[in-house]
């Protein structure tokens, strides 16, 4: 079919749930997309901040066609090796105690949430605990995942949710001091705030949130799903600020494509689930743990941090310089490769434009272009990223 044709199916046929941009994908090499007519596209969307290791990576390829061959997935009822192992990559990486591999980030942030309630509810004999959340924050788009996300248009339409949230300020303590009680189980946040606007935690905040977790005796939880598995320098960018959460969650580049997620905790949090407490049909299956594996193993042989740092410090240098340049952009945030400008107007255009001119990118709100591509970039493609986005603004 040609492209019109499918996108007309498409429409047709699939929930109206996305504006999808009018690009029919057909295959990816390296850091480049090609549609099905051929064209090809640098992409600095990475899906989303999924594929790390970029396209057609054939070890990681050959890797999950010879778990195709053995075993794709088995009840949770046995075990299997390769989430075995992944679980002692994933801990070893992270510095917690014990995982549980999800389906999706949604369903990490999910599992993360019910297990701080659990947490509170074996401390004190009640089950009316409150979550801390951050303004501008996003987790997720199902109810329990929504109910934590700080951004009012994503959950209107869908209330009554899951009560016991409480909004605070992101980067602003005292805030988040007034607004702690006796029912506070956790505090969650993401490290790096994505859909609100690529806000890194102050390092002042961040490490007086967990002080102060540590003085009320509440939990920390850290989401990690687009800034984890090694975007912001650092294998979790929680690690930047020297502190440890007591939940985290991570998905995206964890798997590099396959769908999976991951909640992990310390073994005195993790203690309080027991068995029945939560469950999975597809998580930590044969497949997607066999991807984790080889991710885990190419990031350490190909040196993927290392490039991170060495590409990112370029990127943030020549993302600063058209800050300078062009009075339509206010400033650039961001850790790594995980950097975006705001702009001083929408942004749909400017990506529009660049689609035209080859250039994947996405947006992070109405008025921030965000910069999340595969980890193995070079500076070459930084430059040539900057040349089309000159042309586009």
């Amino acid at each position: 079919m040609e492209q019109l044709e499918l996108i007309k199916a498409a429409e047709e046929h699939l929930m109206h749930t996305y504006n999808r941009y009018q690009i029919v994908l057909d295959h990816g090499e390296g850091v480049y997309l090609y549609d099905i007519n051929g064209n090809k596209y640098l992409d600095f969307g990475a899906g989303i901040a999924v594929f790390a290791l970029g396209y057609g990576n054939k070890e990681y390829n050959d890797a999950l066609k010879g778990q195709i061959d053995k075993l794709l997935h088995t009840s949770n009822y046995f075990y299997n090796e390769p989430a075995i192992n992944a679980a002692t990559k994933f801990l070893a990486a992270s510095k917690m105690d014990r995982v549980f591999f999800t389906s999706s980030g949604t369903e990490a942030i999910e599992g993360a949430l019910k297990l701080a309630r659990k947490y509170y509810y074996k401390k004190h004999g009640v089950a009316d605990s409150e979550i801390i959340s951050m303004n501008h924050s996003f987790h997720g788009r199902s109810m329990g995942a929504l109910s934590v996300t700080g951004t009012k248009k994503y959950r209107e339409a869908f209330e009554p949710l899951i009560g016991g949230t409480v909004f605070a300020e992101y980067n602003n303590l005292e805030d988040v001091k007034s607004k702690i009680s006796n029912k506070t189980a956790a505090i969650i946040m993401e490290t790096v705030q994505g859909e609100g606007g690529l806000y890194p935690a102050n390092a002042s905040f961040i490490t007086d949130i967990r002080k102060l977790c540590d003085e009320k005796g509440i939990l920390l939880i850290l989401d990690e799903i687009q800034c984890g598995m090694g975007r912001c320098g650092t294998m979790f960018a929680y690690e930047q600020y020297g502190i440890k959460p007591d939940i985290m969650t991570s998905a995206k580049a964890l798997g590099c494509g396959v769908p999976v997620g991951a909640f992990a905790a310390t073994n005195t949090v993790a203690e309080a689930f027991e068995p029945g407490d939560h469950g999975t049909t597809y998580g930590g299956n044969p497949f997607v743990c066999a991807a984790i594996n080889k991710v885990f193993e190419i990031y350490e042989k190909e040196q993927v941090l290392a490039n991170v740092n060495e590409v990112g410090t370029y990127l943030v240098t020549e993302l600063d310089k058209l800050v300078q340049k062009y009075d339509c952009i206010k400033e650039r945030r961001g850790l790594g490769l995980m950097q975006g400008l705001e702009f001083t107007k929408p942004v749909k255009d400017i990506i529009e434009n660049a689609m035209k001119h080859n250039l994947i990118v996405f947006s992070a709100g109405t008025n921030v272009i965000r910069f999340v591509p595969p980890l193995i970039i070079t500076k070459q493609h930084v430059d040539e990223m900057i040349t089309i986005l000159k042309e586009c603004i």
